[in-house]
């Protein structure tokens, strides 16, 4: 189990993630928010295929009054089917292969593995779905990963993250899962490594 503290302390996100063989894995994640708009809680699911891309994330989300669902699933001609249980789209969103989720850390582990941006290093600029929280609004948004250090001794590397004006760097671990976000969260608790499957 993995844990993130919100750094204003109003939010915690944890995920099980269960790494297989060939690099393929899969995250069950539970967050909750306290927010001036409004507090709420968010669920997702997602599973990654062995070459690191995204294949599908289903998302709750529910605050006092309304609860709403979006799954995201990537069809093999690139396109992404969103599906909100009443309707739902066909998309490209520029080929995009990555998804952010507002407010979670473990959502950009996805591209850093993906680009194995913290073992082999990189710079790349890239097209992303974005999915607000609470609402579930989609959005098509530009990312940069760049590699500040490849993994040292400690087991960590330093990602940059550039969006808008907008840049943080991200600290991860050698899964390249997010250990720290500044500004947005950092994990707590012991540090369990990811459950193996086979």
């Amino acid at each position: 189990m993995l844990t993130w503290q919100a750094e204003d302390g109003h939010g915690l996100e944890g995920t099980r993630l269960n790494i297989g063989a060939g690099g393929a894995y899969r995250a069950l994640s539970r967050m909750v928010r306290v927010h001036p708009d409004g507090d709420f809680t968010a669920s997702f699911r997602l599973v990654v295929g062995s070459g690191g891309e995204l294949q599908r994330l289903s998302i709750t989300s529910a605050t006092a009054n309304r609860e709403r669902h979006l799954t995201l699933n990537r069809t093999e001609d690139g396109y992404w089917l969103l599906d909100t249980g009443s309707g739902g789209g066909r998309n490209e969103f520029g080929g995009a292969l990555d998804i952010d989720l507002q407010y979670s850390p473990m959502l950009n582990t996805v591209p850093i593995r993906r680009l194995d941006l913290h073992r082999s290093g990189g710079d790349h600029t890239i097209p992303v779905v974005f999915v607000s929280l609470p609402s579930l609004e989609v959005s098509q948004v530009t990312r940069t990963y760049r590699t500040v250090s490849p993994l040292d001794d400690s087991g960590h590397a330093l990602i940059e993250l550039q969006w808008d004006d907008n840049s943080a760097e991200l600290v991860v671990d050698a899964d390249g899962v997010v250990a720290s976000y500044p500004g947005l969260a950092t994990r707590v608790g012991p540090s369990t490594a990811p459950a193996a499957t086979t």
